[in-house]
């Protein structure tokens, strides 16, 4: 922007004008120096914004995020409400951070066996307080490390025949009050209780249910069953918060393809089961991948969403696959060709070595080479080549990270010409 010079300076002439001059932009020179030394909230924090959705891709804050991610499902079977270790998640979460990984999917509950009060007719009426103090922890390190968290709420395990409670949990899926109670008393405090938290990213409903609706041990219970838990479940959470929701099935081709028309998630279908409550809805799709489903649908990370099968609708994340890389591939393979043919997100399994599959040793050299080749797409708004050991931000009112460094900022320095 051109600075008209005051009148006085346009009607004078000779040295004092000159040197009148020269002291006034001196003057300017400093001020402007002094603006830069002050901290203006920028418009947007980025990493460790609340992840959001601008057509098919994510946004953390106004830059986009690729989930450069893994799957930490588990460190003993049902901890949360049971032997659950804050001094080991605090250190596995630190290691994500460091290898690049900058989203995580967690299991909340393996097969419903703790924390979570459920009687044998099917209703639940809560949660136990270790299982709320036990993710209180959880919460609490995600955000101090910096890793966001997609929270599994229930798998397929529920409803195996391998536990004892596994009737309570099939009577819970196959009754509509049954199903309000597990919305009412689970799905609403977990996410009443962490939704001011924005390293919660997503929620994703259920790991891999086509197993429940295809698999005897699991009851082969209706679609139309679990649909109702999905779309009430999702009424619920978008409702309450900005929470992204998904759910996490092990064929999506099969039964989440808008091209084939098999998809069981439909905002369609989902909306027949709310009374057509818009709320009834996925925000992104997360199908999971490995190389037996290769000779039916070929290999997603070297194909689009769409040749995939899905409807190109949302965005889409691999929610699972192979820590180690897929057959023929690295993982590090993997994750860079799926960047480019338009997936936003790929979650090995696992980083700690569950079902003896992956660990960092496998599954890091693949997130740390991402990170390095698209380091602002895997930690948007961050300065530097790595946030190795990060300090949590200050939070302000609403989610938003506080400005903590000048450096980000500049303001315009007046040059004085050579001739005044």
């Amino acid at each position: 922007m051109m600075v008209p010079f005051p009148a006085c300076f346009r009607k004078r002439g000779g040295k004092n004008q000159r040197s009148d001059l020269r002291k006034v932009l001196s003057i300017l020179s400093i001020i402007a120096g002094a603006t830069a030394l002050v901290c203006v909230p920028p418009a947007s924090a980025a990493f460790g914004d609340r992840i959001t959705i601008a057509g098919t891709e994510f946004r953390a804050g106004a830059d986009r995020i690729w989930i450069n991610g893994a799957n930490t499902p588990w460190h003993s079977w049902n901890e949360f409400g049971g032997r659950y270790d804050g001094a080991w998640w605090d250190q596995h979460f630190r290691q994500l951070h460091d290898n690049g990984i900058n989203a995580t999917r967690v299991w909340i509950s393996c097969n419903g066996e703790a924390g979570i009060n459920l009687d044998s007719s099917g209703q639940v009426s809560g949660c136990t307080p270790a299982f709320w103090s036990d993710l209180d922890s959880l919460f609490q390190i995600a955000q101090n490390r910096q890793v966001y968290i997609m929270a599994t709420l229930i798998s397929f395990d529920h409803f195996s025949n391998n536990h004892a409670n596994y009737r309570s949990w099939r009577n819970m899926i196959t009754n509509g009050c049954n199903i309000d109670s597990m919305v009412d008393h689970y799905v609403v405090p977990f996410v009443n209780r962490y939704k001011e938290n924005p390293w919660l990213w997503s929620i994703d409903l259920c790991n891999e249910p086509d197993w429940i609706h295809e698999n005897a041990r699991c009851g082969k219970i209706s679609w139309d069953w679990i649909q109702t838990y999905f779309a009430r479940a999702a009424v619920a959470i978008h409702a309450n918060s900005k929470i992204l929701v998904t759910v996490g099935f092990s064929m999506g081709p099969k039964y989440n393809s808008g091209i084939h028309r098999t998809n069981v998630v439909s905002d369609a279908a989902l909306r027949a089961k709310a009374d057509g409550d818009s709320g009834a809805r996925l925000d992104f799709y997360a199908p999971h991948h490995y190389n037996w489903m290769n000779a039916a649908w070929g290999n997603p990370f070297y194909m689009s969403p769409t040749a995939y099968g899905l409807d190109g609708t949302r965005p889409v994340v691999i929610g699972e696959c192979p820590a180690k890389g897929t057959a023929g591939h690295t993982a590090a393979q993997d994750y860079e060709h799926g960047c480019r043919n338009g997936w936003q997100g790929a979650m090995g399994w696992t980083s700690n070595g569950v079902d003896s599959n992956g660990g960092l040793a496998v599954l890091g050299p693949a997130t740390r080479a991402f990170r390095d080749n698209h380091y602002r797409l895997v930690f948007p708004g961050m300065a530097g080549s790595k946030a190795a050991n990060p300090v949590a931000p200050e939070w302000n009112e609403g989610g938003s990270v506080a400005a903590s460094a000048c450096s980000r900022f500049s303001a315009p320095i007046f040059a004085i010409p050579s001739n005044l």
